[in-house]
């Protein structure tokens, strides 16, 4: 059954890695500010964080499958229309719309692994999905690069559409619905968001402090490579691309031992160093003065993001409540969010007024911030009976 979401996840993935050199390129012929550019790449986390909750919510009401199935949808129909946009706005609308698909698939996602698989298991399980994600982002820069080079920045958003849609028809063939999911009524979800809240709230507010500070790094290393090598050191699309894929042969080729890490030591032993070496590498973007230099700084932050795959979606589903995961996850989620959508848009504002060497630098922090929270305020969730269960498995 899980296949039945790798081979979606894999599709998808890589069509977000061929948008990752092209897009803020693409977004640059509309407006030439580093802000504005950074506000279209933030955009489909906006969508995304406005709808973690809802869609959480949503869960338990229409189960699984059917929030797969339409959060697959709107990502390959506004991705496409990206490739048609007239106006700036209308790039902000159809990022923001496909943001709200992004987070139908991945809360859908989470909630069925965090149910079908059991905790000692889970590490491995979720870091084999941060691998599959890295295996298309591995793909997809190179392939978008080129395709953007040779036939026009446009042509990727038509070819990840195309992706996504291929992905919509495996999940809707083969992915089964849990049972006994789709028939709880919704009206009183809200209350249930609350109340995790409130019963939840130091693990929301120290694991969350991290996961925002986590996904800052890695989202905002996803605008900064692109920029500072297309403006600083002055490679085309095609050598961002190269560059970008190469890092991601190395961060996809660690999920394995990552899922290891967290299973038989704790998650900690894979985040904290994960996010440390991520902060190392961002430092070095500013001394990056040609195409060596970048690859080298983005490999490392590569290895960093390797060793820490799936880390913060295996810690949201270890403090997941069995009673309401989706209610959970979507605030889980909403956290993560708030971090994915600030680290581009931190890169923007500091980009264009203190230049792109701050920003790195200030990302850099960021990631530093992110291991000092896991390692200090951040309980471990695999407990040494769960570890110990493991062991005996195996």
């Amino acid at each position: 059954m899980l296949v039945a979401v790798y081979i979606p996840t894999f599709l998808l993935s890589m069509g977000q890695g061929i948008l990752i050199p092209t897009l803020p390129l693409y977004a640059q012929t509309y407006v030439p500010s580093f802000a504005l550019v950074s506000i279209v790449v933030a955009a489909s986390g906006i969508g995304t964080l406005l709808a973690d909750v809802p869609v959480g919510m949503a869960l338990q009401r229409a189960g699984r499958k059917p929030l797969m199935l339409v959060g697959t949808a709107l990502v390959a129909v506004f991705t496409l229309t990206l490739a048609f946009a007239q106006t700036y706005p209308e790039l902000l609308a159809f990022r923001f719309l496909a943001g709200i698909g992004n987070a139908m698939w991945g809360i859908s996602r989470m909630a069925y692994i965090a149910e079908v698989v059991p905790i000692e298991d889970r590490g491995r399980a979720i870091s084999s999905f941060g691998g599959i994600n890295r295996i298309g982002t591995f793909v997809g820069p190179a392939v978008g690069g080129i395709i953007g080079a040779q036939f026009g920045l446009h042509i990727p958003f038509i070819v990840t559409s195309l992706l996504a849609f291929c992905a919509l028809g495996i999940a809707q063939a083969f992915v089964v619905e849990p049972p006994g999911h789709g028939l709880a009524r919704g009206a009183m979800r809200w209350r249930k968001v609350g109340e995790i809240a409130r019963r939840q709230y130091q693990d929301l507010a120290t694991a969350g402090a991290a996961q925002v500070f986590a996904a800052m790094i890695r989202s905002g290393r996803q605008i900064i490579i692109p920029l500072y090598g297309a403006s600083v050191v002055g490679l085309d699309v095609a050598q961002v691309g190269t560059i970008i894929s190469i890092a991601a042969a190395i961060d996809m080729s660690l999920f394995v031992p990552a899922g290891l890490l967290m299973d038989r030591l704790g998650r900690k032993f894979a985040s904290v160093p994960s996010f440390l070496i991520m902060g190392v590498g961002m430092g070095l973007v500013p001394l990056a003065g040609d195409y060596a230099g970048l690859l080298l700084a983005t490999s490392v932050m590569a290895f960093g993001n390797g060793i820490g795959s799936g880390t913060m979606m295996t810690l949201g589903a270890d403090l997941a409540p069995k009673e309401a995961t989706g209610e959970f996850l979507g605030l889980w989620r909403l956290i993560g969010d708030i971090g994915q959508t600030s680290g581009p848009m931190v890169v923007g504002a500091l980009g264009d007024i203190f230049g792109l060497s701050i920003a790195a630098f200030s990302l850099a922090g960021i990631g530093a911030l992110a291991a000092v929270t896991l390692a200090l305020f951040v309980r471990e969730t695999l407990t040494a009976g769960d570890a110990s269960v493991h062991r005996v498995a195996s």
